[in-house]
């Protein structure tokens, strides 16, 4: 005698309101990770497009053996002014004292042109979400890539020993190294003009840490 088989298919409700239950629960669990995960990619791209920027000085300073600055603006248009928590910078020749572009961000890259801008970034064309801390908003590099007093400039703007850049995340973020979960970095220059970027929550021993 043949037995006769039914063959179900698809889902039923209930099984179908189980799954999404549990997809849901996955996913409320998974939204911290993501986001932190999301908050330190911002964090890194904005330290990188700053070590690009230093590196850049530095390659130009040395090509054209002259001294080249970067320099850290509040904006890249018409009213930019020099800013340590400036997430824009500007890149210019530092030869004469029309080389300063504060005020003139907004021009058009040229060598013959004052204020002689080589290269210029927005932080809107990368991450905007990031907040910057540096010990001085110009570090100027000489024909031999070392770093160098800036020229032109008001006489208080001093070269530390190595100048920092701490890149991190909006204001109501922590950093790891102080107990939270933003993975914030550091841009360090020194005065032999050697660029390196960072993670201040690892050892100074590490090679990857400040």
């Amino acid at each position: 005698m043949l037995s006769l088989r039914t063959n179900r298919y698809g889902f039923s409700l209930i099984e179908l309101m189980v799954a999404l239950a549990v997809l849901g629960l996955l996913l409320a669990l998974a939204m911290p990770m993501f986001g932190t995960m999301i908050q330190n990619s911002r964090i890194r791209t904005s330290a990188e497009a700053i070590q690009n920027g230093l590196q850049l000085a530095r390659a130009e300073a040395v090509r054209r053996n002259q001294q080249v600055r970067f320099q850290m603006t509040s904006s890249v248009d018409a009213a930019c002014a020099l800013s340590a928590s400036g997430s824009n910078w500007v890149v210019s020749i530092n030869g004469t004292a029309s080389g300063d572009p504060t005020g003139a961000c907004n021009s058009a890259p040229s060598d013959i042109v004052a204020p002689y801008i080589i290269q210029k970034y927005s932080s809107a064309e990368g991450s905007s979400n990031a907040s910057i801390t540096a010990s001085m908003p110009v570090i100027a590099f000489n024909g031999l890539g070392r770093q160098v007093s800036v020229t032109n400039l008001d006489a208080s703007v001093t070269i530390p020993a190595a100048a920092t850049i701490s890149v991190n995340g909006p204001a109501t973020t922590t950093c790891a190294a102080s107990g939270g979960t933003a993975r914030c970095m550091q841009v360090q220059v020194s005065m032999s003009g050697q660029i390196r970027m960072c993670d201040p929550n690892l050892a100074s021993s590490d090679p990857q840490g400040c």
